[in-house]
């Protein structure tokens, strides 16, 4: 069995109270997100700075070295170490990552909040990333699955609810939620889904990936880099994402709230079950 990496258990907390006087003149204290930089150092050279709320900043590492194609397995890592005392996250290889500088040296910033930046490799090598069959029953979602999920992301405790102002990502299996996260940037959110995915050998194919974010290239690469074929927002997409998804014949969902979505493109793996025509006033 090959060695998993050692990994801290640095939490951070993810509120901070604030004094503030509302439109009524009244002082209250309320929530804000804690945001906080780390600054990500593999074998002692430093390779980028992500704005994180610090939930768990090793899935996070863990998961932006995956998603970036720097390391190939999990047991080329030897050790992920953060601490808040200096804002840094060091990662200890075994041996190495190859052609460091060159794979390094492209980078492409996206239009994620917190840092985010995707290798311009990635875009030259959708053509590796292979997800499940249209016609494999794993990869498909009904109406009555996707209205279930939205009602689990609508019930969710979250601290979107309790202070806003951060984006909110979630695995799926089906209607069941398998795992959430909370973080100031989407992509971060992601990566840390990527991490707890790798880490614990969970595949992708019968997955659903939520965000609370838009769907640009980014949300979309890293989605198909995971494995999952249906990805479902509260928020819109972009043309690069559009574009990108139907390429991979990925299902999109957008605009995802209560009984309301709109589905883009992966018609094909989409089971509708349309709801009633609404009565035209009189």
């Amino acid at each position: 069995m090959n060695p998993t990496p050692r990994l801290t258990s640095a939490s951070a907390p993810l509120v901070q109270d604030v004094s503030v006087v509302d439109e009524y003149g009244a002082r209250r204290i309320i929530s804000i997100p804690a945001e906080r930089a780390l600054t990500v150092f593999v074998d002692k050279r430093e390779l980028v700075t992500l704005m994180t709320l610090g939930a768990a900043p090793e899935l996070l590492v863990l998961g932006y070295l995956r998603n970036q194609r720097l390391v190939e397995s999990l047991a080329d890592i030897d050790s992920i170490t953060v601490d808040w005392d200096v804002n840094a996250a060091a990662v200890k290889t075994r041996a190495g990552i190859e052609r460091f500088d060159e794979k390094t040296a492209k980078r492409i910033v996206t239009t994620g909040c917190g840092q985010g930046t995707v290798f311009g490799d990635l875009m030259n090598e959708l053509d590796t990333l292979h997800l499940p069959r249209v016609d494999d029953p794993r990869s498909r979602l009904s109406q009555a699955t996707l209205y279930g999920l939205l009602n689990a992301m609508r019930v969710q405790e979250s601290t979107y609810k309790s202070s806003g102002s951060v984006h909110g990502c979630a695995l799926f299996c089906q209607d069941q939620l398998l795992t959430f996260v909370e973080d100031v940037g989407r992509h971060n959110a992601i990566d840390t889904i990527a991490g707890w995915m790798w880490l614990h050998g969970v595949q992708g194919a019968d997955k659903i990936f939520y965000t609370t974010g838009r769907l640009t290239s980014e949300m979309v690469i890293k989605s198909a880099q995971m494995s999952v074929p249906i990805v479902v927002s509260r928020s819109g997409i972009t043309q690069m994402g559009l574009e990108l998804a139907q390429r991979l014949r990925m299902a999109l969902f957008g605009r995802a709230t209560n009984r309301h979505f709109i589905c883009y493109c992966g018609f094909e793996r989409f089971d509708a079950q349309p709801e009633p025509a609404r009565p035209a006033p009189v």
